[in-house]
This record gives C-alpha cells, sequence and structure tokens, in this order.
C-alpha cells in the first residue's frame, strides 16, 4: 500500500512539471513583436502638409497624417504597407487647399527604421 501511494505521488509530481514545462515552452514560442517603422516629416513649408506613403512603383495611398506649416511630426507606417521586410516605398506631400503634390523617389524602407523626410519651403 505504501509503495503504491508513492508510485502515485512521484507520478502526479511528473505530471506537474511536464505541464509546467509545456506552458513555458508555448510561451517561450509566441511570435516576436514587429518592429515599428515610422517617418519623421519637417515640414519648413508655409503650408499644411497632407502625408502618404505608397508602395513602389504604383501601389494605393496610405494617408499618414497632417504635418502643420514650420513643423515636425512622427508618423508611423502601417505594417500592411511594408508588405515584406524591405519594401521600396514612395511618400507624397500634398499642400492642404493646393493643388501641387511633391513625390519622393522610391526608396527601400526596412521595417523597424526611421526615414526623414523634409519638406522644403516654398
Amino acid at each position: 500500500m505504501r509503495v503504491k501511494s508513492i508510485a502515485l505521488a512521484l507520478a502526479m509530481s511528473c505530471l506537474g512539471t511536464i505541464a509546467a514545462c509545456a506552458r513555458a515552452s508555448s510561451a517561450g514560442g509566441a511570435a516576436a513583436p514587429v518592429p515599428v517603422t515610422t517617418v519623421h516629416v519637417i515640414n519648413d513649408g508655409r503650408s499644411d502638409m497632407e502625408v502618404y506613403v505608397a508602395g513602389a512603383p504604383a501601389g494605393p495611398q496610405t494617408r499618414l497624417g497632417t504635418v502643420p506649416a514650420n513643423s515636425m511630426a512622427d508618423m508611423i507606417i502601417p505594417d500592411r504597407v511594408m508588405w515584406m521586410n524591405s519594401t521600396p516605398l514612395k511618400f507624397l506631400a500634398d499642400p492642404v487647399g493646393r493643388k501641387r503634390t511633391s513625390v519622393s523617389s522610391s526608396i527601400v524602407v526596412t521595417r523597424g527604421d526611421v526615414v526623414t523626410l523634409r519638406i522644403p519651403p516654398g
């Protein structure tokens, strides 16, 4: 009888250890967080600017936000735009209330990068 109770206690402790190890390995196997990719916009112009990003060569435009005249803003590039780890992107700056749109050349952006976009005066 005593041997059976010792064997039962040993089996229960082994099951508890196995369950704890299984929880630890599933928590450790979680996906790594996706690094945030941002654009730092410096608007030296006299107009407020709507800023967009587009996948190159001809992807759809995604609005990032507005940068007031003579100010700076940091904007997050949505992960859906970054369809690969390194993605060619174009940035567009559209003056509020005007017809002129400035477009950057295509640049390759890697997840986690901080891209600086400077809008010149004038």
